[in-house]
């Protein structure tokens, strides 16, 4: 696995540097790496989508352990370098290892028909180090519509993120992301990361997330749900009669007086539900 030396050698030698302006912030904690990917619980001939893989030290762990890794790099400098150290694995999905050069997201939905190509159709996990500006989108979009390809995802992020992650309702960290993360997912924060964890080191304290799918989510429609609750969020010390209209036949536990961020989620989908299950294009 790379060390520090190797990261700051790889750079070196393709005249690069970690661009913070992408969130390149190398995790170089070996010890961390495997413990990731461990809580993942990926074996040999499973598909792992990796964002942001850097300089491949999380890839050649993953490609070790026999996975097959589909990793998206925004960087063209370092698809360059990527390309050059895993040219023997074929670079386009010939032994086990498919890089695709550009943004992981086409849209706020949907991730990029590269990426799509590269997955086949197959289920997958994500084990990714995430870049901290792409972190809440992708995840997002990973949870809330690929529930039949994306079985969990297993990154780390900003703990501030991690926070809104697993907040329950009453707290000042819930909102529409922990609804939807409650909603498919059990949510498990592995640990956290220290900055010097990191090189070059953030400037801000890190976390490791587990999120497993759920079998079944706790509503037919999340991203509908979480349209719904997005509304809310955005005036949460209103009444949420005064954001939804008085007319509304409120549910059980539910008033024209309560705010969003005293609702459970059991709460929240019966106001969907009594609301017509409005979808996230209505």
């Amino acid at each position: 696995m790379q060390t520090l030396a190797d990261i700051k050698e790889i750079l070196t030698q393709f005249g690069l540097a970690p661009r913070k302006s992408l969130g390149q912030n190398f995790l170089i904690d070996h010890n961390l790496i495997r413990k990731l990917i461990d809580a993942a619980g990926v074996k040999a001939g499973d598909c792992v989508l990796e964002i942001g893989p850097g300089t491949g030290t999380m890839t050649e762990e993953l490609l070790e352990r026999g996975c097959r890794v589909v990793a998206a790099e925004l960087d063209a400098g370092l698809c360059r370098a990527l390309r050059a150290k895993f040219a023997e694995r074929g670079g386009g999905g010939g032994d086990g290892f498919t890089l695709v050069e550009g943004d992981c997201l086409d849209t706020k939905h949907k991730l990029s028909e590269g990426v799509i190509a590269a997955l086949g159709g197959e289920p997958f996990v994500v084990v990714s180090n995430l870049p901290y500006g792409a972190a809440t989108p992708v995840m997002s979009i990973l949870l809330a519509d690929y529930a039949g390809q994306c079985r969990g995802l297993f990154v780390t992020i900003q703990l501030e993120v991690a926070q809104r992650l697993s907040a329950k309702a009453g707290t000042k960290q819930y909102g529409t992301l922990s609804v939807l993360a409650e909603c498919v997912a059990e949510v498990e924060v592995v640990g956290k990361l220290r900055p010097e964890c990191f090189w070059p080191r953030p400037e801000v304290v890190s976390a490791m997330v587990a999120l497993r799918r759920k079998a079944s989510p706790e509503c037919e429609d999340p991203r509908g749900l979480c349209a719904l609750c997005q509304r809310m969020f955005e005036k949460r010390r209103k009444q949420i009669g005064a954001v939804l209209g008085r007319d509304v036949a409120w549910p059980a536990g539910v008033k024209a007086e309560s705010r969003v961020e005293d609702l459970a989620l059991p709460e929240l989908i019966a106001l969907w539900r009594e609301m017509g299950a409005p979808s996230a294009e209505s």
